[in-house]
């Protein structure tokens, strides 16, 4: 496996590679919402806004799914900026490798790590984002966060009673469980796409002998990044309707 540039501020390690491909996953996903809505039309939409709306509408019935269809509205944005970001993360890595050599310690890179790899080191400045353990992470991080607050701040009442239900004694097992979802939010993304990635580089030792297993790999790992990017998105509106939506509308009956 390559090694990743790195500095230190602070205290804190930066991985510039992830930085990067954050970057350009921001900017790709801004882009592309922004050339599907370059032109709307209510008597003669384009392929592009026709497209858009099929997006918004997939968005909107998967989001349906997980709560009452009255509710859907408010979380359409996180929805859509969920699945974009995450989809077009996820591919990030697949159509390039940008890989230097160095002798000398730098970006992180130790002379023991260099002495112990043949003398020299690879620095790999390109990849997908979600292949960083700390990248979904915070995308866990920041779901969990939004869930709570909805939860105390929407439906405070039922948010703190789910914690003793069915009865008191399964209050540690409920505060498990809401410790467990950021963390499989971040592993099962992460595993996916870092394992997809570490595949992608033992195919790409093998010269051309292993082009036809990467296109195949590659064909693939859009499947994979799809149903990963469709996964977290829809947990998140799973997590949101249970701790804001469900427990509010059934109390309201």
């Amino acid at each position: 496996m390559h090694a990743f540039p790195t500095f230190t501020l602070g205290g804190m390690v930066f991985d510039l590679a992830a930085i990067l491909a954050i970057t350009i996953s921001v900017i790709i996903t801004f882009a592309v919402v922004k050339l599907l809505t370059l032109r709307l039309s209510v008597e003669n939409p384009s392929k592009a806004q026709n497209f858009m709306e099929w997006i918004v509408d997939f968005i909107h019935s998967t989001i349906a799914s997980t709560m009452p269809l009255s509710r859907v509205k408010p979380f359409l944005g996180l929805g859509l900026t969920l699945i974009l970001f995450i989809f077009i993360s996820n591919l990030l890595g697949l159509p390039l490798v940008i890989v230097t050599k160095i002798t000398e310690p730098a970006w992180g890179v130790t002379q023991a790590y260099i002495e112990s790899h043949g003398g020299y080191a690879e620095l790999a400045w390109w990849k997908s984002p979600t292949a960083d353990l700390s990248v979904t992470a915070g995308l866990a991080l920041i779901v969990f966060l939004l869930v709570h607050y909805l939860g105390a701040t929407k439906n405070t009442k039922h948010y703190f009673l789910h914690y003793v239900k069915p009865y008191p004694v399964f209050l540690p097992l409920n505060l498990i469980e809401t410790i467990a979802r950021p963390l499989t939010l971040a592993l099962r993304l992460f595993a996916n796409i870092f394992a997809g990635e570490v595949l992608i580089t033992t195919i790409l030792m093998l010269g051309i002998a292993g082009t036809p297993f990467l296109i195949v790999w590659q064909g693939f790992s859009i499947f994979v990044g799809a149903i990963q990017a469709f996964l977290f998105t829809v947990l998140t509106m799973v997590y949101i309707s249970q701790a804001a939506v469900h427990d509010e509308e059934e109390g309201a009956h």
